[in-house]
């Protein structure tokens, strides 16, 4: 197999377009491809200030940091920091923080670690161990984790935060949001391009490129993958999508692309219809929210109880 680009070997093949690409010309077009979809998201990167970017530890966050590094490093006036949550899960969590701080370091970018044990007062592991079966884990883990994110970055004065999020994940999320019928949601996925009292806008750098891709480009860096899947995500209502996704994707290449596009074209419309919701501030601990008590509160009211 042959890159169609200059006939040396190909390391891969791009199914949704029919190109065979040596590792030069693959991390040429993954780089233009995200590049590009920065352009869109937010014209063009601030020329000062300071940049969040969340780190998990897995393959996109750390691929996420490197492209953002590699983009903000002329630019001595903006400071990049990585933002790593930790949710306290035993067997899991450690190494991924390890894989983040190393390659913070080795990048020159400014690590930091919020963990819920600190935070909210107890870890995933111990909510887990108490909490009522109507909220999943992902449900206290996603509420709190994009609180303590959104309080970190806006301690640290970010203009805006990126993540790790690919094709995969955000098609995946518009479809369950679609087949859930909860549109409103729907309306406030990312990236975002408003700016709210107290919310730091998210964008996306790899929303248009696969998990496939992401898996490569991180290889040919020479990033070690932390492969590890955490362990709740058996429980996750969005391995179905996940699977439903894929067969999609598999019987039809560009599925994943499409869902997305179309997904774009309905986002002003949503938004016109559901982005006028007032943010407040939480009463308890002063987060934006949309109530008078925000979602992380009335989660940790409800472990309080217990």
């Amino acid at each position: 197999m042959r890159c169609d680009r200059c006939l040396k070997p190909a390391v891969t093949f791009i199914r949704y377009n029919g190109s065979h690409l040596c590792s030069e010309h693959f991390i040429d077009y993954y780089e233009k491809r995200v590049k590009k979809e920065i352009k869109k998201q937010v014209g063009k990167l601030p020329q000062e200030g300071v940049v969040a970017v969340a780190v998990s530890g897995g393959k996109d966050s750390l691929v996420a940091m490197k492209i953002l590094a590699d983009l903000l490093r002329p630019r001595r006036k903006v400071k990049l920091h990585a933002i790593t949550i930790d949710e306290g899960i035993e067997g899991y969590r450690p190494k991924s923080i390890g894989l983040a701080a190393r390659y913070a370091k080795w990048w020159g970018v400014d690590h930091h670690v919020v963990s819920f044990k600190e935070s909210v007062g107890c870890s995933l592991d111990e909510i887990v161990r108490t909490k009522d079966e109507d909220v999943s884990e992902c449900g206290y883990c996603g509420v709190l984790r994009r609180m303590l994110m959104n309080s970190k970055a806006r301690e640290l004065g970010a203009a805006m935060i990126a993540t790790g999020h690919n094709l995969d994940d955000v098609s995946q999320s518009i479809l369950m949001n679609f087949v859930s019928g909860d549109i409103e949601k729907l309306s406030r996925l990312g990236p975002h391009t408003d700016v709210k009292e107290g919310l730091i806008p998210r964008i996306m750098p790899l929303r248009t490129v696969t998990e496939k891709e992401n898996v490569i480009y991180a290889l040919l860096n020479g990033i070690e993958l932390h492969e590890q899947e955490c362990p709740y995500t058996v429980n996750a209502h969005r391995q179905e999508f996940r699977s439903i996704v894929e067969t999609l994707e598999s019987r039809t290449p560009g599925t994943r692309h499409s869902i997305v596009k179309s997904y774009d074209v309905l986002k002003p419309l949503l938004l016109e219809k559901y982005g006028g919701t007032k943010i407040n501030r939480c009463e308890r601990c002063g987060e934006p929210t949309s109530a008078k008590v925000c979602k992380s509160c009335l989660l940790v009211d409800k472990l309080k109880r217990k």
